[in-house]
Order: C-alpha cells, then sequence, then structure tokens
C-alpha cells in the first residue's frame, strides 16, 4: 500500500506541471523527496523564476501541520543570510500545501557529492573547507535567530553557479514535530537517520548543538565518501549515533590531516557539552586548519609570548590568591625589550614578552593536546578542536585565559 499510494502522489504530482499555484505557474520538476517534490516555476507579476516546493496532499488536511507550517514559514521568511535560501512565499491552495523560495540552479550538494563518487573521488579539503565555513555561518546566524534546522544534510544544501552553498528547508521540520498527527517512528525525532544527533535519535530536545553534529556527519561523508554510521533500518543507525564511536576519518581517507579529523570527531561528540558550542567555533577551527596545513611551520610575530592553559594569570607578589606555576616556553630566542614585569617565571624571572605599541604584551596559550598557539578568548583549539580550558567543576568550556568558569564560578586550573 505505500507504494501504491507513493505512486499515485507521483502521479497526481505530475499533473500540477502547466498548472497555477497563486501567482506561480509551475514549469517543470526540479526534484522529488521523501517530504515533498520542488518544482521550477515562473511567477507572472514579478516576471521572474522561482523555486516551489509542494507537500504531499495528507499534510494540508493536518490543520495542526498547516497552522505549524505557517508560522514557520513566517519566521523562516524573516531570514536574511547570503547562505540561507530567500522565501518569499507560503500558502494553500486547492489541497496543495507549498513554499515558494528563490530559484539556486546549481544543484545540491548531494549531486555534486554523487558525482566525484562516480568518479572513484571524494572532495578535496580545497573545495569542502570553505563551503563548511559558509554553512556554519548560515547556522549561527539562524541559531542567534532562535531557529533550528534539525534536518540538516547535504540533498538540504543547495549550489548556485559559482559553487556557494545555500541551507534550505528550515522550519519545515519542526513543523513536523510539532504537528499532533503527524506519525514518527516511535521515540523518534524528526529528521534524515544518518545524520540525525543522538539527542534527536532518543526523541529528547535538542538545539543549534544537534545542527552541528549533522555539520559534522556531513564533513565526514564529503571527506570520506560515506557517513560515519551506516545501517539498512533505522534502529540500528540510532543504536550507533547515541552508543558507537565513529570510525577516524582518516582511516578512510588518509590524506585528512590530523586538525581537520579532530575537528570532525569534536562535531561528533555523543554529549552535547563536548561538541562546538556554536557552529561559529567550528568555522574558527576550519579556518585556523587549512592556514596551519598552508603554513605548517608556525610563524609567531615578536609581540607575542606562549602560556599554557588552563591559565592563571600571574599577579603581583601581594596578591592573596596563591599562584599555580606555569611552565612557560618562549617562542623566539631573539632578545625582548622591557618584558611586563608582572608576567614573571615562578622564580622571578620576566617572562619573554614583547610590547605593543600600546605598552601590552600579547599573550599565546599553548594547546596541550596539539601544542600549536592559540590567541586569547578560544575556548576550542583552532588547530586541532579540543576544548582548552574545560571546568572540571561542571564541564563548561571556558575561554582559554579565563581565570573563573563563566557558568559555576569555580577557580580554574590545577
Amino acid at each position: 500500500m505505500p507504494e501504491l499510494r507513493g505512486s499515485a502522489y507521483m502521479m497526481q504530482q505530475d499533473e500540477l506541471i502547466g498548472t497555477t499555484l497563486g501567482n506561480y505557474r509551475i514549469l517543470s520538476r526540479l526534484g522529488q523527496g521523501g517530504m515533498a517534490s520542488v518544482y521550477k516555476a515562473y511567477q507572472e507579476n514579478l516576471e521572474r523564476e522561482v523555486a516551489i516546493k509542494v507537500l504531499p496532499p495528507w499534510y494540508a488536511a493536518d490543520r495542526n501541520f498547516v497552522e505549524r507550517f505557517n508560522l514557520e514559514a513566517k519566521m523562516v521568511a524573516r531570514l536574511s543570510h547570503p547562505n540561507i535560501v530567500t522565501v518569499h512565499d507560503a500558502n494553500e491552495q486547492n489541497g496543495h500545501l507549498y513554499i515558494v523560495m528563490q530559484l539556486i540552479d546549481g544543484g545540491t550538494l548531494k549531486q555534486r557529492l554523487d558525482q566525484l563518487l562516480s568518479a572513484g573521488r571524494v572532495m578535496d579539503l580545497s573545495e569542502a573547507v570553505p563551503i563548511f565555513i559558509q554553512l556554519a555561518s548560515a547556522l549561527t546566524y539562524a541559531h542567534e535567530q532562535g531557529i533550528i534546522h534539525r534536518d540538516v544534510k547535504p540533498v538540504n544544501v543547495l549550489l548556485d553557479r559559482s559553487g556557494r552553498p545555500v541551507l534550505s528547508d528550515f522550519g519545515i521540520a519542526k513543523a513536523l514535530a510539532l504537528s499532533q498527527n503527524h506519525l514518527t517512528r516511535p521515540g523518534a525525532g524528526v529528521g534524515t537517520p544518518e545524520y540525525m544527533s543522538p539527542e534527536q535519535c532518543q526523541g529528547g530536545p535538542v538545539d543549534g548543538r544537534a545542527d552541528i553534529y549533522a555539520l559534522g556527519v556531513m564533513l565526514f561523508e564529503v571527506l570520506t565518501g560515506v557517513t560515519p554510521f551506516r545501517a539498512d533500518n533505522y534502529p540500528a543507525l540510532a543504536h550507533s549515533h547515541i552508543y558507537d564511536m565513529p570510525p577516524r576519518p582518516s582511516s578512510m581517507n588518509p590524506s585528512i590531516p590530523p586538525a581537520v579529523e579532530k575537528i570532525i570527531l569534536t562535531a561528533l561528540m555523543k554529549n552535547p557539552q563536548h561538541r562546538y558550542q556554536r557552529a561559529s567555533d567550528m568555522a574558527e577551527a576550519l579556518n585556523q586548519a587549512m592556514m596551519g596545513s598552508a603554513h605548517p611551520q608556525q610563524q609567531m610575530p615578536n609581540n607575542y609570548y606562549v602560556q599554557q592553559p588552563p591559565v592563571m594569570p600571574m599577579q603581583p607578589m601581594q596578591s592573596p590568591l596563591p599562584q599555580p606555576p606555569v611552565q612557560q616556553q618562549p617562542v623566539s630566542q631573539q632578545p625582548y625589550p622591557s618584558p611586563n614585569p608582572q608576567h614573571r617565571t615562578p622564580s622571578g624571572q620576566p617572562y619573554p614578552a614583547h610590547q605593543t605599541g600600546q605598552g601590552q604584551a600579547v599573550i599565546m596559550y599553548r594547546c596541550r593536546n596539539c601544542q600549536r598557539l592559540n590567541r586569547p578568548n578560544m575556548r576550542f583549539c583552532t588547530y586541532c578542536g579540543v576544548v582548552l580550558n574545560k571546568c572540571p567543576y561542571c564541564g563548561t568550556a571556558n575561554s582559554v585565559n579565563n581565570r573563573f568558569c563563566v557558568s559555576c564560578g569555580q577557580a580554574l586550573g590545577s
């Protein structure tokens, strides 16, 4: 029966070609998904081509879903970002619930990956990283507006003719999740199983970190040709997302740099607290990883000196707070003028530091995992992605130069 229903639906949807929905004349079918069909259409009054996503008629019969869909469409229509598809309109006509979007005619990321796989290749870092930095920027913006995607996957990443990625389908997954009459797998959240976070698989509440997990799954897939977890049924996939550790991407593609592998595995952490907390953190780590791979010999300006995290900045001797000894590692053997007297080694000797034009020395902090240098205020290593200054009491990832946890107030360092 499901096959007959799907076939009948496809025949019915084919009949839309040549008809008009609102101000939009349907020209051709662009794609067919499990949740909707996408058409190329012409908007008569503005004389422009658009894309229309038409949902199956049984969704329009669910009035709770229609109300939620319209509400989400209004929220998404307020988004304005170069890497988020622009929503022009949403409406219902003759039992057809549809949403009108800008037309992006360069295909999808899924089609690009299939093209590469058919040639026996995977995507190069030089192509993949700019795409994912832009997608992370889009997610950061949406999350700041209080909108979670919930179904980030390659088929929802459109590509224009210049290769710019544009994320689509914001809001539809949430409308499905909140529709009282929508039937899902028992205990499951809404999403695509291969890209669902552990908390989605458990049917629990989600936030932007679920989208970051899906972004990690996609980056794994783009660079290896496969998703980290594969199975022929939903329960097996859900079990893997919840309990199994993902394989190392470099075991499938040895050309993946260690820093990029660490970024992927950080995004795929089971506990949302252990992932990147913002998509922009992941983007920054990717950017720094690419800079590091382009310049493997890290050269530091002469106005920086190194300090190990966790950080307890040195205070004058009259400070009542005990200061833990921190082993400092100079980054250059060149002589330094007039170091700041407040920064001294446990033996009382000044640390090597260079005065800036304002008379202040700039501190760099060394990651204990990869030994690379990071700027102040970073929470994750920009090279390997590890948490630089994690609170031992509540687990919060603090800026590397924090003395006290921003969440629980406990002193950091040991």
